[in-house]
């Protein structure tokens, strides 16, 4: 079949067949199998492949750091948000009258166990300062330490911190007096 319809191939009369690269050093090509091993375009997605495994090994660490320091800024989050929430427990509880001891508790149970409670009473106000550590891998090695404080009034008289601390429940007088 000839004309402009025609397909295109090497025996078409219309184009001429392209001459063959003559064999020699410098042609490693094999016209037959192009991407065999050993010819110059194996060897050129070689080289190709080395270079991505190469970024690819300078990008991982810095994507891992990227990762772990996400990771630890959101147990950072974490943790201020139950230190917090502790605080404010605590202060409803030393409001409505209860002892020091089941404050702690009380505080110890929604902040965590490693949380440090501190109760104060400064007259008919009564203070908690919640403080903590962030936890995790980068927690251990970075010393974080996060604090809640919450003060509240008391609500039933007479249990105000002059009477309290009078009568040896531990609470403090804001000062580190008891």
């Amino acid at each position: 079949m000839t004309g402009p319809n025609a397909p295109d191939t090497a025996d078409s009369p219309d184009k001429p067949a392209a001459p063959d690269k003559p064999a020699g050093p410098g042609n490693t090509s094999s016209p037959d199998k192009p991407n065999a091993p050993g010819t110059a375009d194996a060897l050129a997605r070689g080289i190709a492949r080395g270079a991505v495994t190469a970024e690819f090994a300078v990008a991982l660490p810095a994507v891992l750091a990227l990762l772990a320091m996400l990771l630890a800024g959101a147990a950072a989050g974490m943790t201020q948000l139950r230190i917090e929430e502790g605080a404010r427990a605590g202060a409803r509880a030393l409001a409505r009258g209860e002892d020091p001891g089941t404050v702690e508790r009380t505080v110890r149970t929604l902040a965590g166990d490693s949380a440090a409670v501190a109760i104060a009473a400064d007259g008919e106000w009564f203070s908690i300062t919640v403080t903590d550590h962030v936890s995790g891998p980068l927690g251990a090695s970075i010393p974080w330490t996060l604090t809640a404080r919450a003060s509240t009034r008391s609500e039933s008289p007479g249990t105000g911190g002059a009477d309290v601390t009078r009568n040896g429940s531990g609470l403090t007088d804001g000062k580190g007096n008891r």
